[in-house]
């Protein structure tokens, strides 16, 4: 009779060990699917994102193509991410409008799919978490303006003319030049994929078309670090305003130097942050803006090392 009791209580103990390892929940797994890789951006953008993590006690993986201009390698990164059936998934689109069959799939599994950087054109999305890329490119247009004596000719470097932040940023730097300053022409603007060597290029050859250019707005790393090029090699320093986007090494060494009056910088490791974050809230049922607007700030070499910019700049 004892070893009865005994093999009962035993079995009790086993079946009450396995149950509570069934309940135990693995984490929630969130692919964070970038616009890219390469630039120090998105990897300020992965810091954020994988603190998200931690704190929040979730999984994630973060990927993008080599290149901004590889929409169909992030389409097949995204095609991947979904045959996983995570519980969330958050995407930078690279081209706006090409991930939207793929997302529906998404909605229709109930994975909440959250945009970061660069939204898409569709309600899918459950919120965006980015800057506000018009109003930011709106007040670069405004400090060239004044930086060039609010007349003469400038041109712009975008990196794509897909994704929301390469439209966005495009026009709201040309919208604020038409609707403000009659007295400025842009006389050009070229898309260099993010691409810092070809960014580099096609700035030389606009600046060598127009030998009266005045200034000159990168509207990404890439394409920031293109115009310096371009600028440096034609020896033309000094005599033409380098505007920018974005805060990697290479700019802040240029502002530094001189070489680029200032740039827009963005806050890429709260937009990786509040993605994931906005992830989780999702899969929990809360709700959520419509746009969590990460904000944007304007440095240059008197605020470059300021208390309020230094924690945003990602050499």
């Amino acid at each position: 009779m004892k070893k009865v009791f005994v093999a009962l209580v035993s079995l009790v103990l086993i079946v009450t060990l396995f149950s509570g390892l069934g309940l135990a929940k693995e984490k929630l797994y969130i692919p964070v699917i970038s616009k890219g890789f390469q630039h120090q951006f998105w990897q300020a953008v992965k810091l954020g994102a994988e603190q998200a993590a931690k704190d929040y006690n979730v999984e994630i993986t973060f990927e993008g193509p080599e290149s901004e201009s590889q929409v169909d390698k992030q389409i097949n990164m995204l095609q991947t991410a979904l045959s996983k059936n995570p519980d969330a998934l958050c995407f930078a689109a690279l081209d706006s409008k090409a991930a939207i069959p793929l997302l529906e799939e998404a909605k229709a599994k109930n994975i909440p799919v959250v945009g970061f950087d660069s939204g898409v054109d569709s309600d899918i999305p459950v919120t965006t978490a980015a800057t506000d890329n018009v109003a930011a490119a709106a007040y670069a247009a405004d400090k060239m303006a004044e930086l060039i004596g609010y007349e003469g000719e400038v041109a712009v470097i975008v990196h794509d003319q897909t994704s929301r932040t390469g439209i966005d940023r495009r026009d709201g730097f040309v919208n604020r030049i038409k609707e403000k300053y009659p007295k400025i022409k842009i006389v050009d603007i070229q898309y260099g994929g993010g691409d810092h060597l070809k960014s580099t290029d096609l700035a030389k050859t606009i600046i060598q078309a127009h030998p009266n250019l005045k200034g000159f707005f990168g509207a990404n790393e890439g394409s920031a670090v293109g115009v310096i090029n371009a600028v440096t090699e034609l020896n033309m320093i000094g005599k033409i305003v380098v505007i920018g986007y974005d805060s990697g090494k290479l700019q802040l060494n240029a502002i530094r130097s001189g070489l680029m009056a200032g740039a827009i910088t963005q806050n890429p490791v709260g937009i990786g942050y509040k993605a994931v974050e906005a992830a989780v809230k999702a899969i929990n049922g809360e709700e959520l803006p419509e746009v969590i607007d990460t904000g944007f700030y304007w440095y240059d070499i008197n605020s470059i090392d300021s208390s309020v910019i230094k924690p945003l700049l990602y050499e």
